[in-house]
């Protein structure tokens, strides 16, 4: 799943394949960019904004694109066979003389210019793996809104940029806190800005998320994926839902008895 580490991840993975080189393929397929010929311009930087990619292209362009849920980007050498998916699913190729970086399944494609970036990723708060990264602005607008659950808090990117359904529930779970509690509730809120922030950082050159201190691949994850089997920490069957408190299709695991709360929904399912 695409979160914070997994842009990160692949932009530096963008940027070491196609930065200080020109372009000498563009095939963006989508139909408002299908006419677009970036060939022969160098591209300058890939880099990520929260969960936003940002290629910046010489004459002030930048190709934005968003993985959401499924949605990955694949660099391959010359003559190398492409495995991300099929052709259909292909909306974006940029070739230099060295490598080929294949987009599958982007939701989210656009061309703008450089100056105008602030419109896709100005929103955006904090980002834990960027430069503008601020704990204490972070922390302020997460607390913004106290009633609101910590669930949906560190979803919204607008307070933090980074976060997906595996770090929220992962993090909770770390606090011992349901996703339901109203966030001003939430004790030592710096804490969890901090443990999102290391739990970011160590993640970001993993090919494999941990955040249990284990390798085995069924126990990298305190809850996240683990619905009906036990509690790392204390065997109680771990539990989802399918609904994040916004209403939206996430998913979102938890421990009732490491994390107890009355305000969790009532339709919990294994």
């Amino acid at each position: 799943m695409p979160e914070g580490d997994t842009v990160w991840r692949t932009a530096r993975r963008l940027h070491q394949a196609l930065a200080d080189r020109p372009l000498t393929g563009c095939d963006l397929r989508v139909p408002r960019l299908a006419t677009v010929d970036l060939a022969g311009r160098r591209v300058m930087d890939a880099t990520a904004r929260g969960k936003h990619l940002l290629t910046r292209i010489e004459g002030g362009l930048t190709l934005h694109s968003h993985l959401r849920m499924d949605g990955a980007w694949r660099v391959y050498d010359p003559g190398e066979r492409w495995r991300g998916g099929p052709l259909h699913q292909v909306r974006a190729v940029l070739s230099t003389a060295d490598h080929t970086a294949v987009g599958y399944r982007l939701p989210v494609l656009d061309l703008l210019r450089t100056a105008d970036e602030d419109r896709v990723v100005g929103h955006l708060g904090p980002d834990l793996l960027g430069p503008d990264w601020d704990p204490q602005e972070a922390l302020r607008r997460l607390l913004a809104d106290p009633a609101r659950p910590v669930g949906e808090a560190l979803l919204d990117q607008r307070n933090l940029a980074g976060i997906g359904n595996v770090y929220k529930s992962e993090l909770c779970f770390l606090m011992r806190v349901s996703p339901w509690l109203p966030v001003g509730q939430v004790p030592s809120p710096q804490r969890l800005v901090a443990l999102a922030k290391r739990l970011l950082e160590a993640n970001k050159a993993r090919p494999a998320r941990i955040t249990t201190a284990e390798s085995r691949a069924d126990r990298r994850l305190w809850v996240y994926g683990r619905a009906g089997k036990p509690c790392l920490r204390c065997g109680t069957p771990v539990r989802t839902d399918g609904l994040d408190p916004s209403g939206q299709e996430r998913l979102t695991y938890w421990c009732p008895a490491c994390q107890p709360d009355p305000a969790s929904p009532a339709d919990q399912t294994y």
